[in-house]
């Protein structure tokens, strides 16, 4: 083969490969920039000291706080954003914990599981008597342990576990630190009577004193430059950790206009007649659609929130008030009725169910419901015990604390319920129906007495027209797409006399704006996108939002426009001082001093070394340290800049005052308080200390 030949192969071979690499390296682009890096991790939500938070895990926890609290589970704002916070704590602990080598072993588990502090208490005590029944728990966990391995049981372990077991162990841990810490508290008896020394003490001063007051503000001027270099010297004080932005933003509004107000008006207006004469309201209304709902029932005076209430129940026995704009609808009211009735009652009941509240499934029949019922009836009238009845019997939530509902107010129960127990006197019992089944009901005590009224509403809410919403639209994008930097975006608003309103502080991870409420898609615009940025219109509530970036601060020192409100004020008094010093604190005593401020010399004939109040100062620590200073014993200070004024001093005499609260035990406890704080305070120290990785708004 010639040497040409063997460079055609080799050189097609090299070819190929050049051209297979390129078009591997094309396809990983484009991959990267549609679904991110190939070879990055995307599951991980944060690191806490190189320890990972796997958003599968994350979300599981979420999808378990949900299931178990039902609609009374926060938010997804404030579950992310609260769960977050609690793995980090627990990882952070749990490294902690493992330093010092705290654990929970299986023995001590298992006795804290079925022992007197059991978590399972509410699961397995006897409902009659209240004991707990540890050999049952076990024999559940046993009986858990040996599930067949699909995936429903698996799931079943895991929520048990996450429900359970782990909380349990937590308690554990965190109490063996805890005592650890505790255990490792000591004051030692030279601490004690050192401060018992130092509360005794007691000084008597001449001084002068000038206030910062006397110099009016409007005089001392504060610049950028006056604020970053007395942040640098408090740097620790004002660093932040976190990057922050802010915004400048105008809104358009979407909300109702008033033609769309008319017409919900017009459609209720169209209903009137048929509202007034119809017998059969619930039916009615059902039918032609209101969005409130009719409540067949009393409710007293006291406990009805609509605003016309009062215009309501002037209007007389069924006739109508309104329409009248509630909220973001068109509203009539029907007085249908008014009777006398007390502000709450005390009530027990057992409930014989007919459904299921959480899936609408038929659990019994009605007669069966009635029969059970009535039967209940009869045997408590035989003497039988009701608590023993409602613990066997009762499908209602409330059966664990004997069937009571203690300080109902009315409306709070379904129609009949309340109508029975609102409308009836103390020691009625009866068996009453409602959607829920048959329940038995003993009327217990009422309080307070006034007047409850039966009211229908009709209610057609305010439907923003597609025209009301596009002006807005149009009207946020033409001011965008006109507004390319700061000047512009502010020329635009005054154009247009709209206020550039101001959003404080955000944050990489808020789902909030300051006065612009949920706006999640808009904080995330904000961290992508580079200060002097401007946003499209983003639709918040019934606003369209446009805004501009309008800082970005670092984690460190923040800019000085972000400090001026927290510093001005003490740089300011650092230049009074100065100003104070310099033209009216001459002489070498005190009285040549007062004189050349303007002042007398005044006396404090009682200051305390354990309180830093004096009267007419105010808390000044630095006049009380001046105060106890041996050195100035006769001898007049140099000018001292305190809290709210410049001042010297002449230390007359130190002695000792009796305190009655001197007492060592005291002490010793208050020493012991202290230390007890700053172990519970640790947290923010090790969470400070810790390192933390925070990936969260890549995925929410």
């Amino acid at each position: 083969m010639s040497v040409i030949q063997r460079i055609r192969d080799k050189g097609a071979w090299l070819i190929f490969g050049i051209i297979s690499i390129a078009l591997i390296a094309f396809i990983l682009q484009d991959r990267s920039l549609n679904k991110g890096n190939l070879f990055a991790n995307t599951t991980t939500l944060g690191k806490v000291n190189g320890e990972k938070i796997e958003k599968a895990d994350f979300e599981k926890e979420m999808e378990l706080i949900r299931q178990t609290n039902g609609a009374q589970a926060p938010p997804q704002d404030q579950l992310i954003t609260g769960l977050w916070s609690q793995d980090v704590n627990k990882i952070i602990m749990h490294q902690e914990y493992e330093k010092l080598g705290i654990v929970c072993p299986p023995k001590e588990l298992e006795s804290v599981m079925f022992g007197e502090n059991s978590p399972l208490k509410r699961e397995f005590s006897d409902p009659k008597t209240g004991v707990f029944n540890a050999d049952l728990a076990r024999q559940a966990f046993d009986q858990l342990k040996k599930l067949k391995p699909t995936e429903k049981n698996k799931e079943q372990q895991e929520n048990v576990q996450q429900v359970y077991v782990d909380p349990t162990i937590e308690k554990v841990l965190q109490g063996k630190y805890q005592s650890l810490m505790q255990q490792a508290m000591y004051v030692p008896k030279w601490l004690i009577e050192k401060q018992q020394a130092d509360n005794s003490q007691v000084s008597s001063v001449s001084y002068v004193y000038v206030p910062y007051t006397s110099i009016s503000d409007s005089t001392i001027k504060v610049s950028d430059d006056d604020i970053m270099a007395y942040a640098n010297k408090h740097s620790k004080e004002y660093s932040k950790e976190d990057e922050t932005r802010a915004i400048s933003y105008v809104s358009f509004d979407a909300g109702a206009s008033k033609a769309d107000t008319e017409t919900a008006r017009s459609q209720v207006m169209a209903l009137k007649n048929d509202f007034a004469t119809t017998p059969d309201l619930k039916t009615w209304l059902a039918k032609v659609g209101s969005d409130m709902p009719f409540y067949d029932g009393y409710i007293s005076g006291s406990a009805i929130k609509q605003a016309q209430k009062d215009s309501i129940f002037k209007v007389g026995v069924g006739n109508i008030y309104g329409p009248y704009k509630d909220g973001n609808a068109i509203v009539m009211a029907k007085l249908i009725g008014t009777k006398a009735s007390p502000d709450t009652v005390k009530v027990r009941h057992i409930l014989i169910g007919t459904i299921d509240p959480q899936s609408g499934q038929k659990t019994r029949e009605d007669s069966t419901a009635k029969k059970l019922a009535d039967s209940i009836s009869l045997a408590i009238k035989k003497g039988t015990n009701f608590d023993s009845l409602v613990a066997k019997f009762s499908d209602d939530g409330n059966k664990d604390k004997g069937g009571i509902y203690d300080n109902v107010t009315s409306g709070q129960m379904v129609p009949p319920f309340n109508d029975y127990i609102f409308g009836g006197k103390v020691g009625d019992k009866a068996v009453v129906k409602t959607d829920f089944g048959y329940h038995y009901i003993e009327i217990l005590s009422q309080k307070g007495s006034g007047t409850a009224y039966k009211i229908a509403y009709l209610s057609k809410p305010v439907i923003i027209g597609s025209e009301t919403i596009s002006n807005a639209s149009t009207a946020a994008a033409q001011f965008a797409a006109t507004s390319k930097d700061k000047k512009q975006f502010d020329q635009n608003a005054a154009k247009l006399n709209k206020s550039v309103m101001p959003s404080g502080e955000i944050k990489e991870n808020d789902f909030t704006i300051s006065s612009l409420g949920q706006s999640r898609a808009l904080v995330r615009w904000i961290y992508e996108h580079e200060a002097g940025d401007v946003s499209d219109p983003t639709e918040i509530n019934d606003k369209y939002i446009v805004g501009i970036i309008t800082s970005v601060s670092k984690p460190g020192l923040p800019s000085a426009t972000a400090l001026r409100p927290l510093v001005e004020g003490l740089v300011r008094n650092e230049k009074k001082s100065k100003q104070i010093i310099d033209s009216k604190f001459k002489g070498n005593n005190l009285e040549a001093i007062a004189t050349s401020a303007g002042v007398g010399v005044q006396k404090a004939d009682s200051v305390l070394f354990s309180n830093s109040f004096v009267a007419g100062i105010g808390n000044d620590g630095k006049f009380v340290g001046a105060a106890f200073n041996k050195a100035l014993q006769g001898k007049v200070s140099a000018p001292i800049a305190g809290t709210s004024g410049v001042f010297a001093l002449r230390v007359e005499k130190m002695g000792v005052n009796t305190n009655p609260a001197n007492d060592a035990e005291n002490i010793k406890q208050g020493l012991l308080q202290s230390q007890r704080i700053a172990v519970y305070q640790g947290m923010n120290a090790l969470r400070k200390a810790a390192t933390v990785k925070d990936y969260r708004s890549k995925f929410y």
